[in-house]
């Protein structure tokens, strides 16, 4: 097994939502490389089952990092893309979109306006 690149594992941080089988956070880091981080256009309406998994990952990062910034790790690419660039950005000017290490960190007031209800103490799966 080739030699693979320190991640940083977000202990206590959820997995995944749910019933849905979607994925927040990965097992190890990928052998063929670091998966890039970039923002993906997203289809999910308010209502849809995509917004309530959008909202959910959120909801996890909020209560997790709060507003301070936090390192990738393994924090599942795909969907920190479809958050990036918006609810979630860049924390530094040097962001490495191809690092386990780069600083992300919420855009508080994009994400109130997007997903309300993922700064609630409270999210009902």
């Amino acid at each position: 097994m080739a030699d693979l690149p320190d991640m940083t594992k977000h202990k206590g941080f959820p997995s995944g939502m749910p019933g849905t089988g979607v994925q927040f956070t990965i097992r190890r880091a990928n052998p063929r490389g670091v998966t890039p981080l970039k923002a993906l256009p997203r289809k999910a309406r308010p209502g849809t089952k995509e917004h309530r998994i959008d909202a959910a990952f959120l909801h996890a990062l909020w209560h997790y990092f709060g507003p301070e910034p936090f390192e990738r790790g393994n924090l599942d690419a795909a969907r920190l893309s479809l958050l990036f660039g918006r609810e979630v950005v860049a924390a530094d000017r040097n962001f490495d979109p191809l690092s386990y290490e780069a600083m992300l960190m919420i855009d508080e007031r994009v994400g109130r306006q997007n997903f309300p209800e993922s700064f609630e103490d409270v999210f009902e799966v």
